[in-house]
């Protein structure tokens, strides 16, 4: 959906002045055609043309209270914030731990590759991505970050993961963030 509903909504456009179209037309023809029908004939048409019309306008007064777009602001911004959390985190199990709400888990997990690190069984660049993916969930979630760790956030800050940090408030609620987190998830697993 990379047009973000816009096509979509030009094309619901469209089918409706169809629609609308087609059934004036419909009347039209019937008033010409009014003649050459008997009474009863041309009452059932007119009356289920009129239905029509009528279902026709209910459908319009829905979709007008939607302000006729397929994807409203609020969906906007859950879109935003769906492609800020995809593309700042990279790591599926820090995604994971940040939708659960399990901040000690990530802490355990950054500890774990603090050792790796040391030992050389994780490169430095991947130790690097998945502390920064970390302590920005951990500040998220509203965990208290060290002088060094806020130190190690300020010299490897990355456009995605400020992005990240910056989208996501515009939305107000902590659980809405992790409700689209998990919904990340979800989709990645």
């Amino acid at each position: 959906m990379a047009s973000r509903g816009k096509s979509e909504t030009g094309k619901l456009r469209q089918n409706l002045e169809e629609q609308l179209d087609r059934l004036m037309q419909q009347l039209q023809d019937l008033e010409e055609c009014r003649e050459e029908l008997d009474e009863e004939e041309y009452e059932e048409t007119k009356k289920e043309t009129l239905e029509q019309l009528h279902e026709f306008n209910d459908s319009l007064k829905k979709i007008m209270t939607g302000d006729m777009t397929l994807v409203d602001e609020l969906s906007g911004m859950q879109l935003a914030i769906q492609a800020a959390i995809s593309q700042a985190f990279k790591t599926p199990e820090v995604i994971r731990l940040f939708a659960k709400k399990q901040p000690g888990q990530l802490r355990t997990r950054l500890a774990e590759m603090d050792r790796d690190v040391i030992v050389g069984k994780l490169p430095r660049d991947v130790y690097t991505q998945q502390k920064m993916e970390i302590l920005t969930a951990l500040r998220k979630l509203g965990e208290k970050l060290t002088a060094d760790d806020e130190a190690f956030l300020s010299e490897n800050a990355t456009a995605t993961l400020s992005q990240f940090e910056k989208v996501t408030p515009t939305l107000g609620s902590e659980d809405k963030i992790m409700a689209l987190a998990s919904s990340g998830v979800k989709t990645k697993a």
